[in-house]
C-alpha cells in the first residue's frame, strides 16, 4: 500500500520550526512560529490555568466521556464570552472540538455537506490552513482583496467591491481580531458594512476568532462578531483558546452558530463529532469553563490577558522607534497600529532568507513576523537587520 507514496511538502511553519532548532547560533531570534512569549522568550502557563486545574485535580472523579458536542457548560461560557448578550442564547447552536482548526473543520464540513455549491471567500492574504482546509474538502474558494501593502492598512473598497460578488449561501470567512497574517483589521464601521453586505446578497459570514483579548481587549475583540450576531439572521462561529488562555497543547476549540434552528443544528454539530473524533476533548475546555464561571479566577484570567497584550504592544512600539531611527522613516509606522502577534514587514522571500542565514532572524517566508518573539534586548538588532535587507 505505502510503497509508492510521496510524502507531502512539510508545512513551512514546521519545517521553520526544525530550521530554528538546528541552528547553533547563541543569538537566534524566532520570529516565526505563532505562539506567545514573555519577555524572557517563555510560553507560560497562566497563573489562573494553574489554579483551575489544582481544583479540577482535587474535585473530579471520573474520567468518563462527556457529550458529543462537549460539556454544556463550556459552549455556554463560550458563548458568553465571545457574543456577549448580542443574541438570545436560544438562537446559539454550539459543539467542542480539537481547537480553533478543529472547528474550522466541522464548519467548512458541515456546509460542504448541506450547500456543497458554496464558494468560501477568503481574505488575500488569509492563514495558510484556512485555503488548505477548504482545498482538502474540495469546496469553491474565492479571495478577496484585503490587505494594502502600500499603507499596511485595509483595502476597504477593494474588499467590499469583491464581496459584492459573493452568492447567497456563500460563506465569507472573516477574522475576529488580530488578523493573521498582516495584524490590519476591520473597524466597527467596516464590520457594519460587511453586515449590510450580507443582509443584500444572502452571504453567511463565518468568523474565525483565534485571538480574543490580544487586539484591544476581550470586548473590544469581540464587536465585530456580535454586530453580525445581531444583525444577521445565520453566522458561523470557529473559536480557539490556544492563544488568550495558553492552552495551545490542550486543543480547546468551539463551533458557536447563530441560528433560529438552535435544536436541529445542534444535532448536525453532534452528529458531525461522532462521525469524526467522537467526544471532544475535555480537560483544556473544562479548564476555560471553571475559569470563565469562577469570578475570582476570570478577573486573574484577564489581568494576565491584559499583561500579555501590553508586552506585544509594546514590542510593536518599540520595534517601530527602532526602525525609524534605524531608516530615517516612518516606512514602518503601520507596526504600531496593527493588532495582534502578527504583521507582514513587506519583506520578499529571498530577503526572508537573508534574514535567517546572515542575521539569526527567523520569518516565515511571507515576511510574516511574530511581535511576540521579541524582546527589548533584541529589538535594536532585528531593527539595524530589517533595515538593511529590506533597504
Amino acid at each position: 500500500m505505502f510503497e509508492t507514496v510521496i510524502p507531502p511538502e512539510p508545512d513551512k511553519i514546521i519545517r521553520l520550526m526544525g530550521l530554528f532548532a538546528a541552528d547553533p547560533r547563541p543569538g537566534k531570534v524566532d520570529l516565526g512560529v505563532g505562539v506567545y512569549r514573555s519577555p524572557e522568550g517563555r510560553t507560560p502557563v497562566m497563573a489562573a490555568v494553574k489554579a483551575a486545574e489544582q481544583g479540577i485535580w482535587e474535585r473530579q472523579e471520573t474520567k468518563g466521556y462527556v457529550g458529543l458536542a462537549g460539556d454544556p457548560g463550556f459552549l455556554d461560557a463560550m458563548r458568553r464570552l465571545i457574543l456577549g448578550d448580542s443574541v438570545p442564547a436560544a438562537r446559539v447552536a454550539g459543539c467542542g472540538t480539537p481547537g480553533g482548526t478543529g472547528a474550522i473543520r466541522q464548519v467548512l464540513e458541515t456546509v460542504r455537506r448541506l450547500r456543497p455549491e458554496a464558494t468560501v471567500w477568503i481574505s488575500d492574504p488569509t492563514w495558510p490552513n484556512h485555503p488548505a482546509i477548504i482545498d482538502h474538502l474540495g469546496q469553491s474558494r474565492q479571495s478577496y482583496r484585503y490587505y494594502d501593502a502600500e499603507t499596511g492598512g485595509i483595502d476597504r473598497d477593494g474588499m467590499l467591491a469583491d464581496l459584492a460578488k459573493a452568492q447567497a449561501g456563500d460563506l465569507i470567512l472573516l477574522h475576529g481580531c488580530c488578523h493573521n497574517p498582516t495584524g490590519a483589521d476591520l473597524t466597527l464601521a467596516d464590520w457594519q458594512a460587511v453586515a449590510d453586505l450580507c443582509a443584500r446578497t444572502g452571504a453567511i459570514p463565518f468568523v474565525d476568532m483565534a485571538y480574543q483579548g490580544f487586539g484591544d481587549g476581550i470586548e473590544a475583540d469581540a464587536a465585530g462578531v456580535r454586530l453580525l450576531a445581531a444583525a444577521l439572521p445565520e453566522v458561523l462561529i470557529a473559536a480557539s483558546c490556544s492563544k488568550n488562555f495558553g492552552l495551545y497543547r490542550e486543543r480547546v476549540g468551539v463551533v458557536l452558530i447563530v441560528s433560529d434552528a438552535k435544536a436541529a443544528v445542534d444535532g448536525v454539530l453532534a452528529g458531525m463529532n461522532r462521525q469524526s473524533y467522537a467526544f471532544p476533548p475535555d480537560h483544556g475546555a473544562r479548564v476555560v469553563q471553571d475559569i470563565l464561571s469562577d469570578d475570582g479566577l476570570a478577573a486573574q484570567w484577564r489581568a494576565e490577558l491584559d499583561g500579555m497584550r501590553a508586552v506585544m504592544q509594546g514590542n510593536r512600539a518599540a520595534l517601530a522607534a527602532a526602525l525609524r531611527a534605524a531608516t530615517g522613516s516612518d516606512r514602518f509606522g503601520f507596526l504600531g497600529a496593527h493588532r495582534g502577534m502578527f504583521s507582514l514587514i513587506g519583506a520578499r522571500a529571498e530577503q526572508v532568507d537573508i534574514l535567517r542565514e546572515s542575521h539569526g532572524i527567523y520569518l516565515v517566508g511571507d515576511g510574516r513576523m511574530n511581535v511576540a518573539g521579541l524582546s527589548a534586548a533584541v529589538i535594536p538588532r532585528v531593527a539595524r537587520a530589517v533595515a538593511e535587507v529590506l533597504a
